[in-house]
């Protein structure tokens, strides 16, 4: 049975500890002292979870972006690398004058992440398809050419 290593990147634990150190300190400290918590507003890029799978012929990227519109997705290839850029607002509702969130961890802003190939990419075939929250993005590889390695003769000076 073969077993796969799956590779996470160190940031992301930092940013998950920093977001419940965040919601913690958000929701004990600031709505004891300073009123209701969700009046801190925070300018921070999300940071959106990704899955890379890779084959001989191309790169499958699997992003979650939960709760997002198609057309609030922007996608952008390179050479080698990608960046995938969404956005998400709070949506406004009537305020009834009794209506207060108890809670909310919703997670408004705007999301990016950009992402390295170890291979260039063929950024003109590359398609992308969102579903239930999830983007799907399948990039053909570019074919490198492997040439046999060529000796040099070495000469003398004379």
């Amino acid at each position: 049975m073969k077993h796969d290593l799956m590779i996470r990147e160190p940031e992301l634990y930092f940013d998950s500890i920093h977001q419940e150190l965040d919601n913690f300190l958000r929701d004990t400290f600031f709505a004891h002292s300073f009123g209701h918590p969700l009046k801190i507003i925070k300018n921070s890029v999300l940071r959106p979870a990704v899955e890379v799978i890779q084959n001989k012929e191309n790169y499958k990227v699997k992003v979650q972006l939960p709760g997002i519109k198609k057309d609030n997705i922007e996608v952008e290839l390179d050479n080698d690398f990608m960046t995938i850029t969404a956005e998400t607002h709070e949506e406004k509702e009537e305020q009834e004058n009794d209506k207060h969130y108890h809670t909310s961890e919703f997670r408004y802003g705007k999301y990016q992440r950009t992402i390295s190939f170890d291979q260039p990419i063929k950024c003109e075939d590359a398609d992308a398809q969102y579903q239930d929250g999830i983007l799907t993005i399948t990039i053909p590889k570019q074919k490198i050419e492997t040439k046999q390695p060529k000796k040099l003769t070495i000469h003398s000076k004379e």
